[in-house]
């Protein structure tokens, strides 16, 4: 009877040494994920289908990829927990997550069987795995619901950058019977509407859309279409889409310092990835551009299975999330300044730029710039030497320290030598010997000159803190606020006294100084009060009223006697 049982206990060992050598599907499984993740599956990873038919890898990224439809781009976060086996038998539950670039994530789970063949454990691949109640042929879309962008306030509280009621005229080829006369037609009436038309450029992509494509001209303000809709509404092959954009009050309108918004670039995807889908709206330069995420808001994202092509059923949507609407930004611009500043510059053909600042608080309350680029702001970037603007900045030194006043004689020469350096007026003009008053009003560097023995190595320097040139403050927005170099020999002093040599200067930072001239004291001007920026730098000291009192008398004659009369 003991034979039997010492027979028993072998054969148990024997199954219990099979079992402790099955392979775990662990591998198998982060192998498929990896594959998933980066769009090629390692060659040594056997794939099947349902039906134990062998895929290659190209197969099942293929397959991937098709279902994938328009989230193809983003790669998912995928995530295994521990497969149950049974048998030869696995299924590993897996945590999908899509990051779409909108701050939402599409979250699910899926299941991944595998089964165990020759000693290795085979992923099996199904539409399944990819998404529950996801078939062959499905593929994912995805849509963009954009949310009411953030308007940008005046300082009454009103819009000055709003959405807006726009038309978006174009041309369907397939429509077209006469392109040049077409072309020609369009170029001329826009023109009325202050819009240059590029004929070749609209010629070429027209020859080259197909029909049925929609081909952009122009978007334009609903006021300015109706200026010229009966002239173009009916012509053969014009095609108009409506809708809204967040435009400013006009197209000139502080546009540098505001901004533009557009569809998203290239360019701007590339640079922030999985942040923009296409057609997103971003801002672009100025304020649209540096609060484009508090003024956009949170665009609304729907996933969905694509209706099967000839089917009347609709898309199913399987993720979806609302836009939130955008935050405003609250300016301290004044509409009617600023308007009269913008029409000041509209027929300059030279780089200029008016700032306007409310003296009483430093509002700032207008921001212009003549021509260039739209985007360009030179009124806060510009580094430029400040010319005869920095005889102030001398005035101002020489009065605080009493080395001069209003009254004292100093000749107004031709020229004046410092150093081997001959210093001279713009036209070369000789006034003679005048108050200091007279030769500020007439713009003389020579006599400016002069006073660059009365200021010492730091004095302009010094001074220009006072007045905010040169100080770091923050407008909300990028400005340069200026450089005074310590001058270091005769030649600099003397020609930094009449604002050239090394000094820079923005045409912000020396409206700042003028304000603190008219109110007798610096404090840092302000543009934004909500977002409100980081603490502004700390008032200056106050000027010597006798200052105050010369300056108000100097400024005045520039405009009633001197370079600045009308």
């Amino acid at each position: 009877m003991r034979v039997p049982a010492l027979l028993v206990v072998p054969l148990l060992l024997v199954g219990l040494a099979a079992c402790s050598h099955q392979p775990s599907p662990d591998a198998a499984v982060n192998a498929f994920l990896d594959g998933w993740r980066s769009g090629q599956f390692k060659a040594d990873l056997p794939l099947i289908a349902s039906d134990g038919t062998g895929l290659s890898g190209t197969d099942v990224s293929d397959k991937i990829k098709k279902l994938s439809g328009d989230l193809a781009p983003i790669k998912p976060q995928l995530k295994a927990s521990k497969a149950k086996v049974t048998k030869n038998d696995a299924a590993a539950p897996i945590d999908v997550s899509w990051p779409i670039g909108t701050g939402a994530t599409w979250h699910y789970q899926t299941t991944l069987r595998l089964t165990l063949a020759d000693g290795k454990w085979k992923p099996i691949w199904e539409p399944a795995v990819f998404a529950e109640n996801v078939t062959e042929g499905d593929k994912l879309t995805l849509k963009t619901t954009d949310a009411p962008r953030g308007e940008i306030l005046d300082g009454t509280g009103q819009p000055v950058f709003s959405n807006q009621q726009v038309v978006d005229v174009g041309i369907d080829p397939g429509n077209v019977k006469d392109l040049p006369g077409l072309v020609k037609t369009l170029a001329t009436e826009l023109k009325k509407v202050k819009v240059e038309l590029d004929q070749a450029e609209l010629t070429t992509r027209v020859k080259a859309a197909k029909a049925g494509e929609f081909v952009e001209v122009v978007l334009l303000r609903d006021a300015a279409y109706q200026q010229i809709r009966a002239q173009i509404h009916d012509l053969d092959g014009t095609s108009f889409h409506t809708g809204t954009r967040s435009l400013g009050r006009s197209q000139v309108f502080a546009r540098a310092l505001l901004g533009t918004v557009g569809e998203v670039t290239k360019q701007q995807m590339d640079a922030k990835p999985g942040k923009y889908q296409l057609g997103d709206l971003v801002g672009n330069g100025g304020l649209q551009e540096r609060y484009d995420d508090r003024l956009r808001g949170t665009t609304g994202v729907v996933v969905a299975l694509a209706a099967k092509p000839g089917s009347n059923d609709a898309d199913k949507i399987l993720f979806q999330t609302s836009p939130k609407a955008g935050q405003p930004i609250k300016t301290t611009i004044d509409v009617h300044t600023q308007e009269a500043a913008d029409s000041a510059l509209a027929a300059s053909s030279k780089p200029a730029a008016i700032v306007a600042i409310r003296v009483s608080d430093g509002s700032v309350l207008a921001v212009a710039n003549g021509p260039g680029p739209a985007n360009l702001n030179v009124a806060f970037s510009a580094q430029v030497a400040p010319g005869s603007t920095f005889k102030s900045v001398t005035a101002v030194n020489v009065l605080e320290s009493g080395q001069a006043d209003a009254n004292t004689p100093i000749e107004c020469s031709a020229t004046y030598s410092v150093g081997g350096r001959a210093f001279k007026n713009v036209e070369g003009e000789a006034l003679g010997t005048f108050p200091l008053h007279t030769d500020f009003a007439n713009s003389c560097n020579t006599a400016f000159a002069r006073l660059a023995p009365k200021l010492g190595p730091t004095g302009l320097h010094d001074t220009a803190l006072r007045l905010g040139i040169g100080v770091p403050w923050d407008l909300g927005v990028d400005a340069f606020t200026g450089k005074v170099s310590v001058n270091e020999n005769e030649i600099e002093r003397t020609a930094a006294a009449f604002g050239q040599g090394t000094t820079q200067v923005s045409p912000v930072v020396m409206a700042g100084a003028a304000a603190a001239l008219a109110r007798g004291q610096w404090k840092q001007p302000h543009l934004l009060t909500d977002p409100v920026p980081a603490k502004p730098a700390a008032d200056q000291g106050p000027l010597k009223q006798s200052t105050i009192d010369a300056m108000h008398a100097m400024m005045r004659e520039v405009v009633t006697k001197g370079t600045a009369k009308s």
